[in-house]
């Protein structure tokens, strides 16, 4: 089974341009997405507070799952050192699709670490700037809750006028939201990332070490 795990933050990637790059992901790899879950859960909330999402992994054992980065699991370093260790022992193999990379029980622990370490050194930069929408991020929008229909609507080959007409909203603001997000390309797979030949080797090459 195939699942996809999506948590938007206002400091990093929103719902749906993390899909995008899932999406365009599994076409390049040729999997099949089963399941998909978009947690909206603050990142606030500390992992035992989570019991939806802990819940739904541990229906899922020995599942592949695909994820944009290590920070939508936790942007709390305790939590994904527990998060990734319970994925890794009920035989989780974790597709990072930022970073080109596959996480599983054989890989190198350097990979893991090199991935945490990342996550260390983003948040400490994040700490050093004032807290804000980053520079070139799009804004959230009313449609973002839609986002899973559209595209299947748009798989389906619905008109923009029958999609508005389904969720009862504006078809000139739901036709500029499509466009804004290139859902087109989203829906059949035209964004395709870029695989890194040597991302294993780049991912630990990024760990910083103390002076």
């Amino acid at each position: 089974m195939t699942v996809v795990y999506i948590r938007p933050d206002k400091n990093f990637l929103s719902a749906h341009e993390q899909l995008q790059y899932i999406n365009s992901y599994a076409v390049a790899k040729n999997l099949v997405i089963d399941d998909e879950f978009v947690d909206y859960t603050s990142q606030n909330k500390r992992l035992d507070e989570r019991t939806n999402v802990t819940s739904y992994f541990q229906s899922k054992e020995e599942a592949t799952l695909l994820i944009y980065d290590v920070w939508v699991l936790t942007t709390n370093m305790e939590d994904l050192i527990q998060m990734m260790s319970c994925l890794l022992k009920n035989k989780y193999t974790v597709h990072i699709i930022k970073h080109s990379v596959i996480i599983s029980q054989e890989s190198s622990a350097m990979l893991i670490l090199g991935l945490m370490d990342q996550l260390r050194q983003k948040l400490k930069n994040d700490a050093k700037r004032m807290i804000g929408r980053p520079k070139g991020s799009r804004s959230n929008s009313k449609f973002d809750v839609y986002l899973n229909e559209i595209i299947e609507y748009i798989r389906e080959k619905k008109s923009v006028s029958e999609m508005a007409r389904l969720l009862n909203v504006s078809r000139s603001s739901l036709k500029d939201y499509i466009e804004s997000r290139e859902l087109k390309q989203v829906a059949f797979g035209s964004l395709i990332t870029h695989t890194q030949k040597d991302a294993e080797e780049q991912v630990i090459n990024t760990i910083i070490c103390p002076n």
